[in-house]
């Protein structure tokens, strides 16, 4: 099965921790990003995030690594989105497993109030 990425970035220097490692700070960041490209792949309302359930990091990120975040739509409710986020990191030529992270997130209105998701 060939997979595409919601995102793949380049992490630098910048994006590192007092350990210089990639900062987990970073990296959540960009699974939230991820999970909301996806998201926004099944409606045309405005959507916020509202849950991002325990993430564990089973490998550090380095300087310089390519991080690949692939995501897949698990529910669809009323008004919210759920998506799961598979981080992987490529090293030395291999994949490296490095977390994973399911997102909730809410269709809204111009008020701020939750809407029903709508398709595009």
């Amino acid at each position: 099965m060939n997979r595409e990425p919601a995102i793949r970035v380049v992490l630098l220097p910048r994006d590192t921790n007092a350990n210089g490692t990639i900062f987990g700070g970073i990296i959540l960041s960009h699974i939230d990003l991820a999970g909301a490209v996806e998201a926004k792949r099944h409606t045309k309302e405005k959507i916020v995030t509202v849950a991002m359930k325990e993430v564990v990091f089973k490998q550090p990120v380095m300087v310089g690594e390519v991080v690949s975040f692939y995501t897949t739509v698990t529910r669809i409710g009323r008004t919210s989105i759920s998506v799961n986020v598979q981080v992987e990191s490529f090293r030395d030529g291999k994949v490296v497993p490095v977390t994973h992270a399911d997102l909730t997130y809410v269709a809204i209105d111009e008020n701020g109030n939750p809407t029903p998701v709508a398709g595009k």
